[in-house]
């Protein structure tokens, strides 16, 4: 007689009755959801400024995209935090998307900070120069300027036509004649006193006015001096101005798009075209362009302009400051809203609009025609990127090709300030942000034991990926590792991998041929015999470039640590000294050496030793004995 099969518990629902069965616990409070897969994976992060109304409408089986279709059948579970406004709502929402990164939501992938223009604020002979990060030293703020290489330019303009130091306060402190600066004309040597505190004041003065867009302003003023001074024939000091005159309008006409109706705003187009997306940022400053960068968001497996535009600009601001205008190409879906969170964000009221005519209008199709021109470009790459992927699955027998590639190599002068680099690679080229670099700490390694330092590297890497993704999930494992060298090194690096139980990656390792000629590289791997490729395959040109490019990272990271190395003295182990007690120890007393001999009367002359602290430095050299 056949057994009654025993009763199986109940499968949990999913799709729209695992989402109804939330409706009874919600109440009408703003707030942020997430909807979790059956694995518990985020699929998609969200805002509602009535939490219940908005899951009513994911429960309703009627009515959605084929995208949001797709989200709702794999939802398995949700989770729910209740806001007091829609606005922290919002600003909470755009947060959990960046830490998150779910798969149904558009994500800002390359998010860096940009740089600006400092006039500093302490010192009696201001410096000017770039800064990034943290608005933390004291001074003036100009920018933000697209790239480190727009902040270059706009320097050297500035210095030609205000003369400004760029010099730290160091070197100023320590000059006795003009440096080089001084006699290519781009600096008026206040170190040694060729101009006193008031005329640089006025070069200060000017070059604010400047970075404000009160060119007009200055420029009069510039003409006004020059005519004083050939009047009362002081030519010299005229022939001077006129040359910084000249170097002015020159600076007015390599800008480019400089409106006059527009003061201070972000222009941001966005052009979308097989489902990805490019978005052209061009920061208005002082009716002066100051650069542009182009974004490539993740669409959120298919989302429209709208949600792109609104993603994108919600997480553009949300660790950066908004200007008091935006103009975008497409509407957002609710503007009022970013708008409020924008303003809580800057302090004052901010615009967004969509210009149909005039000169904003102007502005943001030539940022869209960028945006149109940079997708193309980066279409045309990605398809290169996929031929040459699938080149290399087929060389080396990979099931599929590699979505992400590890590059490793190491760089040492005779085993000293050892460093291992890592670069990544993938359907969109090199991953630059999730380059890594590991200084070699094995106390325990012979001095050049490239052998030693690639196991520890590996070591190092996989047990950290184990720890923070045993299940692979999160597209930070590799489906393939190159390894700068040759059988011994595979063998090195195999065994590390089998020992973690990872050995089933795959691997390569890349060695230059007998004569070590560029493109005669012999590739190997475990259990096969050493291969070449084609002198001329694409295939070998994409793993050179790939070799070439960890080569270049490993030794950069490796003069690095050299550099450092190399400025290092014992009083970077003083407790309580820092970098400018150390500055000020060095400038009183000549050396790390003469500090370590002095005594406590000569250490409590220094500015800013403290006799507390001139007793710790004193106990620390004497006790070292």
């Amino acid at each position: 007689m056949t057994q009654p099969a025993p009763p199986q518990p109940d499968t949990p629902p999913t799709g729209h009755a695992c989402i109804a069965g939330y409706l009874r616990t919600l109440d009408n409070s703003p707030g942020v959801y997430r909807m979790l897969d059956a694995r518990g994976a985020v699929l998609y992060v969200g805002k509602a400024r009535n939490l219940k109304k908005r899951v009513s409408n994911y429960a309703n089986p009627n009515g959605h995209s084929a995208r949001i279709d797709r989200m709702i059948g794999a939802t398995a579970s949700m989770m729910f935090l209740t806001t007091r406004t829609e606005t922290e709502a919002l600003l909470l929402e755009q947060n959990l998307i960046k830490q998150l990164k779910p798969k149904f939501n558009v994500l800002l992938r390359d998010d860096k900070s940009f740089p600006n223009i400092l006039v500093t604020g302490d010192h009696d002979f201001p410096m000017i120069k770039k800064h990034r990060g943290a608005k933390k030293e004291k001074g003036s703020y100009y920018g933000p300027f697209a790239s480190a290489g727009a902040v270059t330019r706009t320097l050297t303009q500035l210095q030609r036509v205000f003369l400004l130091r760029n010099c730290t306060d160091s070197v100023f402190e320590s000059r006795t004649r003009p440096c080089l600066q001084y006699q290519i004309k781009r600096c008026s040597a206040p170190c040694v006193g060729y101009v006193d505190r008031g005329e640089y004041g006025a070069l200060v003065r000017d070059a604010e006015q400047f970075l404000q867009g009160k060119t007009t302003k200055v420029q009069s003023e510039l003409a006004r001096e020059m005519d004083e001074a050939s009047a009362a024939t002081e030519f010299e000091r005229a022939a001077a101005l006129r040359d910084r005159i000249r170097a002015l309008t020159q600076v007015q006409a390599g800008q480019g798009i400089n409106p006059q109706g527009v003061a201070e705003a972000d222009v941001i187009a966005l052009h979308m075209d097989q489902g990805q997306a490019c978005v052209q940022v061009f920061f208005i400053r002082a009716h002066q362009n100051w650069g542009n960068h182009d974004y490539y968001p993740r669409t959120g497996l298919g989302a429209g302009p709208t949600e792109v535009m609104e993603g994108f600009v919600g997480q553009f601001y949300a660790d950066r400051e908004p200007p008091p205008l935006l103009l975008l190409s497409d509407a957002i879906e609710e503007p009022d809203l970013m708008a409020a969170a924008l303003a809580e964000k800057l302090g004052k009221r901010v615009e967004i609009s969509v210009p149909q005519r005039g000169e904003k209008a102007d502005l943001v199709q030539g940022a869209l025609r960028n945006a149109r021109e940079s997708l193309a470009r980066k279409m045309a790459e990605s398809a290169t990127q996929t031929r040459l992927l699938a080149g290399l699955a087929e060389a080396f027998d990979l099931p599929e090709p590699p979505k992400r590639i590890e590059v490793y190599d190491n760089s040492h002068i005779q085993g000293t300030n050892a460093v291992g680099g890592m670069i990544v690679a993938g359907p969109e080229g090199l991953i630059k942000n999730q380059y890594r670099k590991f200084n070699i700490k094995g106390t325990d390694l012979t001095p050049g034991d490239d052998f030693g330092m690639m196991r520890e590297v590996m070591t190092r890497r996989f047990s950290r990926l184990l720890k923070e993704d045993p299940e692979r999930t999160s597209g930070a494992w590799p489906d393939l590792l190159l390894i700068d060298g040759g059988q011994g090194q595979v063998s090195a690096v195999r065994g590390v991998m089998q020992e973690m139980g990872v050995g089933d990656i795959a691997m390569v390792g890349v060695a230059k041929g007998v004569d070590r000629d560029l493109g005669k590289e012999e590739f190997h791997r475990t259990g096969k015999s050493p291969m070449a490729l084609r002198h001329n395959d694409p295939v070998l040109y994409f793993i050179q470039r790939l070799r070439d490019e960890v080569h270049r990272f490993a030794i950069g990271a490796h003069r690095a640590k050299r550099a450092k190395a190399v400025g290092a003295t014992p009083l970077d182990d003083v407790p309580g000294v820092g970098a400018t007690r150390k500055r000020a120890l060095l400038s009183h007393f000549g050396s790390a050496k003469a500090v370590a001999r002095a005594d406590l009367k000569d250490l409590m002359a220094v500015d800013g030793i403290s006799a507390t602290l001139a007793e710790t430095i004193y106990g620390f050299f004497h006790e070292r004995g």
